[in-house]
This record gives structure tokens, C-alpha cells and sequence, in this order.
């Protein structure tokens, strides 16, 4: 038997995941590393613990799994998003990685759209967001500019790691396309968006497709994590375009409900030259020549967390979500609407914030519970409604993360979308799609989604029920309003606000 190893660089750990020829997970292994918040709205990493803790992830990996190291063929990676490593020609970092939830850059972002107008849509397809790369670059250059005078070159996180492990410097499409700096449909640097800055294209990293063999693994690498040095690496993809692999979302149609710290719906999209206006993110998708387009709710299982964590610490999780059970639709007439750090889709409002409404005395956890869970799901539905209105025929979706691990939940999402809800015999996201673009890289398969067909199986489907789809859909056109009823009173809270980093 052979092996392919999937490693996800996430915000708070690396994970490693060790895949036989038939799709069954081996083995697992993950190190944490610490975030850095020196001021609000201010996220860093130190680039190095990403490396150790890959490093020790695999060695352990290795180590527990008991499989021969000699079997091992390939290795492939998943990461976060839109992070700035710098470094100097002689491959040094230079400061500390700047993240995807990091909120400084506001000025930079109008700076952006003052210079490009709707050359920036045209090119990138994306809006100017303080999480996207070039609004970091812009920063440092303007607040730091000793130490972008001395930056060779930039990479996204995962892009640092793989160059740790190869010694070769390289990004990939689908993570480029979230730095704004990426022409989308031609898949190449735009050399008009750095032109607009001032920024040398020599800083720009060459760029592979994701599947791309970018090499082996460093003699010294080998000696300490256990494998061959003989392992082949490939270049891997962005978290997102990696969980689509990993869902099994590879043609046209083929839609995903990831409810994680952050919520996404993503759908895959078969052509470079559509338009979306700005509505939604658009990226290039870890399948060859192919795109996705992307809603986001930033706090969705934060919500929840962050409910918990402040009314009912001592609750479990799973206790606490049988309330889900416990209530009917609309939670008795209350609201919830999840802008608790500011929101992303369908509102790109840093200001927003977060609303219980309808509260009577009548109300009790089970009710706050479910408005919460209702609350996520309703903001989700805004992006799979977008994705709609622009010639989606979306009938079914493949739901992950914390969202499809509570069944209750699954119904609620199929009740909510009016869509068909699959979920996944075994879920392992990010990582399983990088597992899975070593494997297609290795020769296993001759597609991803004959991998696909091999490594994802769907377990069980939940399908919308008419009596609560209807009583939803009245819901959810109150829960629309809350929006616009609430905005400027938020706009005018914002003075007396402690400021705080985005989940």
C-alpha cells in the first residue's frame, strides 16, 4: 500500500493527514501555535512556528501511524488565506506574517479603489477587503518602509511552509487570487496592479498550477520529520479551494455549506469571465482551469461560541444544541443576526454588529439557542441566494464543519436553503483535499474527480420540508430587514465600542 500526506496550515494549527490509495485516513497528527494581537485589529504570526509545527505534525504522523516511510509518495498542502510573509534576497523574514483577519489596512483598501476604480473587478474579481494581501503590502510599504525596502520577494503562508520543506520559492493560483494583485481569468500577475503601486513584479513569486511537482523534501527536513527525501511535494491549494476538493465540489452546480469559525457557501464555476459585481468572491479553484464563487459570513460558529462562552459556559455543546430539537421554527418570535465582528456577505460592513430581536420574558435558552443557529443559517442563505439570483441552479449542497455535525442542524440548513443537504461518511476538509491533489499528482487517478469518486462518500441527505420551508421563508424576509433597521444605529454605538479583533 502507498501514501499521500494532506497538510492544512490553519489559523490556530497545522494538521497532517496520512491517506492510503483507497481514501481511508491512516493517520492524523496537529501542533497549535499561538496568535499575535499587539492591538486591536491587529493579527500576526511568527512565520517560523508554522514550519516547526508542520515539521513536528509530520514527524509525529510518521511515528504513530506505523506505516513504512518509504511508502509515503506524496505530499500536498492546504492553507489560509490572503497572509503576508515577506522576505529578503537572502530568504530571510522579515517581520512577522500579517493574517487573513487582520484590520488595519482600511486606508490602504480605499487607497486601492481611489487608484484602480473598476479595473480592480475587471482584473482581480474581488473588492478591495482589509483581509486580502495587497492592502498588507500597501501597509508595510507606508508604515514600515525600511522594511519593504529590504523584501525580495512575498509569500502566502502555506507557499512559506512548502518552501521550508523544498528550498523551491513558488504561490499557486488559488491561493493568488485572494492578494487582489492576480489577474483571475488569465491566471498570471497583473502587471497593471502592481504597476498602479509601485510595486517591483520581481517581488511577485512564479506561479504553478495547484497540482504542480514543485520537488522533494530537503535532506534536513527528511532527517527530522521521518520520510524519504525521495517524497514528491506538490503545490497545494487555498483553504477554501482545498475543502471544495475535499467535498467533492468539482463540476458545474456542485455547491458547499462550510460552517466553521467563519461561514462559507461556495459553488464551482466552470469559466473565468463571469461577473458578480463584487457581490461575491471569486477565485481560481484548485481544479485545473476552473473557478468558484464564494459568500462569507464572518462569524458563523463563532456566533455560536461566542453564545455560549458569555450565557451557558458550563453547558455542553451538545446539550445546549438540543434546543435545536426543543423549539420550533422562529425560536418564539425572536431574531438573531450574526454581525457580532462586523459582516462580509451580502453586507461588506466593518461597522455592523450583531442583534437579538423579539426578546419577551417568555424566552429561555432553548429559544436564544436556536435563534443563534437560525441566525447563522439565514445569513448563509444571503450568499446562496446571490449565487441564485446570478444563474446558479443550486438544488443540493454538501454541508461540513461544525454545521454537519449536529443532524438537527442539517435539517434546519435543508429547511432554510430549500436544497437538498448532504453530508459526508467522513469528513476531514482542507487536509483531505490536499491529500487528494497529491494523490491526482502522484498519477493515482487521472482527475480529481475520479479521486473524488474513490476518496468522498456521502453518507446521508436531509431534504427540505415544505410546512417549514414556508414558515422560513416568511422568517427570513424579517430577518432582511434587520439590516437596514439597524445600521445607522450601529454607525452611532460605534463611538462607546471597545475596538476588537475580527474572529
Amino acid at each position: 500500500m502507498s501514501y499521500v500526506i494532506g497538510i492544512d496550515l490553519g489559523t490556530s494549527a497545522v494538521k497532517a493527514l496520512l491517506v492510503d490509495r483507497d481514501g481511508r485516513v491512516r493517520g492524523e497528527a496537529s501542533e497549535s501555535y499561538p496568535l499575535i494581537s499587539e492591538k486591536p485589529g491587529y493579527n500576526e504570526q511568527e512565520p517560523e512556528r508554522w514550519v516547526e509545527g508542520t515539521v513536528s505534525a509530520l514527524r509525529t504522523l510518521v511515528r504513530d501511524s506505523g506505516v513504512e516511510p518509504a511508502a509515503v509518495e506524496g505530499v500536498s498542502f492546504s492553507g489560509q488565506m490572503h497572509g503576508l510573509v515577506l522576505l529578503d534576497a537572502e530568504r530571510n523574514v522579515l517581520r512577522n506574517a500579517i493574517l487573513w483577519n487582520d484590520t488595519r489596512t482600511t486606508e490602504q483598501c480605499r487607497e486601492i479603489e481611489s487608484a484602480l476604480g473598476g479595473r480592480l473587478l475587471d482584473i482581480a474579481k474581488n473588492r478591495a477587503l482589509e483581509g486580502f494581501t495587497l492592502p498588507k503590502l500597501l501597509w508595510v510599504k507606508r508604515h514600515e518602509p525600511e522594511t519593504f525596502a529590504k523584501a525580495d520577494v512575498f509569500l502566502l503562508p502555506k507557499d512559506y511552509v512548502r518552501y521550508r520543506l523544498t528550498g523551491r520559492i513558488a504561490s499557486e493560483y488559488s491561493d493568488a487570487a485572494g492578494t487582489l494583485l492576480l489577474d483571475v481569468a488569465a491566471r498570471r500577475w497583473s502587471a497593471d496592479i502592481a504597476a498602479a503601486f509601485g510595486l517591483p513584479e520581481s517581488l511577485l513569486p512564479p506561479l504553478v498550477a495547484p497540482h504542480a511537482d514543485v520537488g522533494t523534501l530537503l535532506p534536513d527536513v527528511a532527517d527530522a520529520t521521518g520520510l524519504p527525501s525521495t517524497v514528491r511535494v506538490f503545490a497545494g491549494g487555498a483553504d477554501n479551494a482545498c475543502g471544495a476538493i475535499g467535498a467533492g465540489i468539482l463540476s458545474e452546480g456542485e455547491t458547499l455549506c462550510s460552517i466553521g469559525t467563519s461561514g462559507v457557501v461556495l459553488s464551482y464555476v466552470g469559466r473565468g469571465d463571469v461577473d458578480y459585481g463584487g457581490r461575491l468572491h471569486f477565485f481560481n479553484h484548485g481544479e485545473a482551469d476552473a473557478y468558484y464563487a464564494m459568500g462569507v459570513t464572518l462569524a458563523a460558529g463563532y456566533s455560536l461560541q461566542w453564545f455560549k462562552d458569555a450565557f451557558a459556559p458550563h453547558v455542553p455543546f451538545e446539550a445546549l444544541l438540543r434546543g435545536l430539537d426543543e423549539t420550533p421554527p422562529g425560536a418564539g418570535g425572536l431574531l438573531f443576526t450574526p454581525y457580532i465582528v462586523g459582516e462580509r456577505t451580502p453586507h461588506p460592513d466593518a461597522t455592523i454588529r450583531g442583534s437579538f430581536v423579539g426578546m419577551d420574558a417568555s424566552h429561555r435558552l432553548a429559544h436564544f439557542t436556536r435563534a443563534v443557529v437560525e441566525g447563522i443559517t439565514f445569513s448563509l442563505k444571503e450568499s446562496l441566494d446571490i449565487l441564485r439570483g446570478a444563474g446558479h441552479d443550486i438544488r443540493s449542497l454538501v454541508s461540513i464543519g461544525g454545521g454537519a455535525k449536529n443532524e438537527h442542524w442539517l435539517q434546519m440548513q435543508a429547511d432554510i436553503f430549500g436544497a437538498d443537504i448532504h453530508k459526508l461518511e467522513s469528513e476531514q476538509g482542507p487536509a483531505m483535499g490536499a491529500a487528494m491533489l497529491a494523490a491526482y499528482g502522484c498519477g493515482w487517478f487521472g482527475s480529481l474527480a475520479e479521486c473524488a469518486a474513490v476518496f468522498i462518500k456521502r453518507s446521508r441527505t436531509f431534504r427540505p420540508r415544505e410546512e417549514q420551508r414556508a414558515a422560513y421563508d416568511r422568517l427570513f424576509r424579517a430577518y432582511q430587514s434587520v439590516y437596514g433597521h439597524t445600521r445607522e444605529l450601529n454607525e452611532a454605538l460605534a463611538a462607546f465600542r471597545k475596538p476588537q479583533a475580527q474572529a
